[in-house]
């Protein structure tokens, strides 16, 4: 079985890419379990966020299935995800499945919260069956690191998320926030990290708007804002000075027509817009309008590489916490497989026994002498255990493979003579056929 982390991310594809393979959340089971259907795929679990989209799978094949069932599925041209995808197995899988919750291959170094949407990510392959032993015990081990890197390295300190920058970003538009509206566009985790660094700096006035009224108001509330739902933005836009947008609509929210009225409402006083949700809530063309400052989760960059710096050396230290939970992880996986080779071999030995002892049993109960039936049955059970591995013996010896002899030796804790060792194939003979 091998382990696989198959995806693309920010540094890999452009956010017009990245969006046509977006999966929406209520979509997320039914896409692992088709992936298991016609992708070979053992077991499943998908990671869509605004930076990545990620396959962990245990599967007997390749990357090459999950590659071919994600253009199936979705919206995105083979060349182009042939020339934007990254694949890594086994202990480099589980590197990077380690590496992406700890928060040190995000667009943000040390971001929060990728660890939650992991999390997130195994609860769904659960409850959609997708999740087998081999990805529940690699996601347990690596949520174990993730941990680890937010307790031991000050990676988490001072943070700095997408939220935290989408802000910074803001107030390189409007120097004095006291003054402005917000219009926040869903009611997530994202959303609400906005909310509060905007309260922060001392925003005037925040408007909430969510598909649903109640979470909206109960972010709302929080804030001493406004609540409404989606479909009144239209009514709301010209009060705000500044947009910023986090939902999962797999369809735009905002379109140019109904921002063009708003500015008409606003006399042209300039908007600035934020859109961090993949795929877009607002239509690109919104940023050809005059008075409009329209930014993307990928115009983040700048603020964040400035905030960058003073987590570096954190980061390495994360990186050997990393080594060692993969070290970790290896040494447990060595320890389940001769668990379970030691569980068949005692299991295949029992039942030589039991075939063994049953005969016994018979030949005592016609009358045969006791200890007669005794040294046959020891003599049987001595044949049938030793008939495998002494065939094996004979045919290394033969192609000269005496690592496996080696082994051998290692194995039954035998100690061989030189004299015995002159013919090595000389005992391998009747004794060990079976009886």
């Amino acid at each position: 079985m091998t382990l696989l982390a198959f995806g693309i991310n920010h540094t890999t594809a452009p956010l017009a890419l990245r969006e046509r393979v977006a999966f929406a959340p209520e979509n997320l089971q039914s896409a692992m379990q088709e992936a298991c259907a016609h992708a070979g795929l053992t077991e499943v679990a998908i990671l869509s966020t605004c930076n990545r989209t990620e396959i962990y799978a245990a599967s007997e094949g390749d990357a090459g299935a999950i590659q071919q069932w994600l253009v199936d599925h979705t919206a995105i041209e083979a060349a182009d995800l042939a020339n934007s995808y990254y694949c890594y197995q086994d202990q480099e899988a589980v590197r990077h499945m380690m590496k992406v919750a700890g928060g040190l291959d995000s667009l943000v170094l040390g971001e929060p919260q990728i660890l939650g949407q992991m999390k997130s990510a195994f609860a769904v392959a659960k409850e959609a069956g997708t999740l087998g032993a081999e990805l529940h015990s690699t996601f347990q081990q690596v949520f174990n690191i993730a941990k680890r890197v937010r307790t031991e390295t000050a990676i988490g300190e001072n943070p700095v998320s997408v939220a935290y920058a989408a802000v910074s970003l803001a107030q390189q538009i409007f120097s004095n926030l006291k003054q402005d509206t917000a219009l926040l566009i869903g009611a997530g985790e994202t959303i609400e990290l906005v909310a509060r660094h905007m309260a922060e700096q001392g925003i005037k006035h925040i408007i909430v708007a969510n598909r649903t009224l109640d979470r909206a108001q109960r972010l709302a509330r929080e804030f001493n804002g406004e609540a409404i739902l989606l479909a009144d933005i239209p009514d709301y836009l010209h009060r705000a000075d500044i947009v910023i947008s986090s939902t999962a609509s797999q369809l735009p929210l905002l379109g140019k027509g109904a921002v063009e009225s708003a500015l008409k409402k606003r006399k042209h006083k300039p908007m600035f817009m934020l859109d961090i949700a993949v795929p877009r809530d607002i239509e690109e063309q919104v940023g050809e309008l005059d008075d409009v400052y329209l930014y993307t989760v990928d115009d983040l960059h700048a603020v964040i590489d400035e905030n960058k710096k003073s987590r570096v050396a954190a980061a390495d230290q994360a990186e050997e916490i990393i080594t060692e939970g993969v070290e970790s992880f290896l040494r447990q996986q060595r320890s389940l497989n001769a668990v379970a080779t030691v569980k068949a071999y005692r299991s295949k030995a029992e039942q030589l026994r039991d075939l063994e002892l049953q005969k016994a049993l018979r030949s005592l109960q016609t009358g045969a002498d006791p200890e007669q039936v005794l040294q046959q049955f020891a003599r049987n059970l001595t044949n049938k255990l030793i008939h495998s591995p002494t065939a094996v013996l004979k045919e290394a010896s033969a192609s000269s493979r005496h690592h496996v002899i080696q082994v051998a030796q290692e194995l039954f804790e035998l100690s061989i003579t030189t004299e015995e060792s002159v013919n090595p194939a000389a005992d391998l003979g009747s004794n060990a056929s079976e009886s």
